[in-house]
């Protein structure tokens, strides 16, 4: 069984920072990529971040140049530091992986919980 688990969100005033966490656990025998979406209320889910496990970056355009997503692949964690908060931003973030648990199988995508971003002054 894999699980992600994330952690960081939280109320936060426009223009300030968070980073958020999430860590893949269980059967995991390689991670093709990590990534992060986001559903704000009324809205479908849409692409934050992703990386893949060479180190290759995607972001949208929305948040480009307030955002950095990054690995520590020893940790099978992913995180994603938001600056520069808008209230637009505020949304539930979910983490999203494609995982594998033996080489023998095909990767398999799994999402997080998610964790709520409130940004509000």
């Amino acid at each position: 069984q894999v699980q992600l688990m994330e952690s960081g969100g939280g109320l936060v005033q426009p223009g300030g920072s968070l980073r958020l966490s999430c860590a893949a656990s269980g059967s995991i025998g390689s991670i093709n990529f990590m990534g992060w979406y986001r559903q704000a209320p009324g809205k479908q889910r849409e692409l934050v971040a992703t990386i893949t496990s060479g180190g290759v970056t995607n972001y949208a355009d929305s948040v480009k140049g307030r955002v950095t997503i990054s690995t520590d692949n020893a940790k099978n964690t992913v995180y994603l530091q938001l600056n520069s908060l808008k209230s637009e931003d505020t949304a539930v973030y979910y983490c999203n992986a494609g995982i594998r648990k033996t080489v023998a199988l095909a990767f398999h995508e799994y999402w997080g919980q998610g964790t709520q971003v409130t940004v509000s002054s």
